[in-house]
This record gives structure tokens, C-alpha cells and sequence, in this order.
């Protein structure tokens, strides 16, 4: 489960895709495959969420890794590269991002 806490020690990746509502449901498909079959299984996987606006013209990914080596070496995977390719193809752009916790508030 994501934990949002500026004293964790993990890597947070903020993905964002832009879509068109005509493919924004193959792609949170692709997305859910990808996770369910492959991403959630890597070492160093911790949880992630998908977010789509009412819109279905952007689509949110936020993740959580033990380390930046984790997050790194699942996006080098052969099986992440075709996947990629896939996603690639769904959306007009897309673009991960590591970042570390600012700050959280409740």
C-alpha cells in the first residue's frame, strides 16, 4: 500500500498519459493487465493507484518502489519494454517522473 510520508524511504513515480476518450479505457486496461500480470510481481514493488479524469482525457499512475533500482530495472525489463510499446500506441504521450515527499497533511 502507498505510504505518503516525507520520512519514507522509497521511491514515489508519478506517471501522467494523455488520451482521448477513445482510448482511455484500453488504456487503463493495458494499465490493469500490466500491473495485475507483471509490475505488482517486480522486486522492490510496493502499490500504486490509476486515477482517470471525468473527462478521460488524462490518466494519473502513482507509485511506490523500495528503491529507484526497482523502479529502473522493471521499466529495462523485456517484458516492460513491449508493454511500453502498447501503451505507447494508446495514448499521445506519457511520462514518468520519481519524485521525493515534500510534505503530507491530513
Amino acid at each position: 500500500m502507498p505510504t505518503i510520508s516525507r520520512d519514507a524511504e522509497l521511491q514515489t513515480v508519478i506517471t501522467t498519459f494523455d488520451v482521448t476518450p477513445g482510448t482511455c479505457q484500453d488504456l487503463l486496461d493495458e494499465l490493469d493487465d500490466a500491473y495485475t500480470n507483471f509490475i505488482s510481481k517486480q522486486p522492490g514493488f510496493i502499490g500504486a493507484g490509476l486515477h482517470v479524469n471525468d473527462a478521460q482525457t488524462r490518466i494519473a499512475n502513482y507509485s511506490q518502489w523500495q528503491r529507484r533500482e526497482d523502479f529502473q530495472a522493471m521499466l529495462r525489463s523485456e517484458e516492460m519494454r513491449a508493454r511500453n510499446r502498447r501503451i505507447s500506441a494508446l495514448c499521445k504521450s506519457f511520462e514518468p517522473v520519481m519524485y521525493d515527499v515534500f510534505g503530507s497533511f491530513d
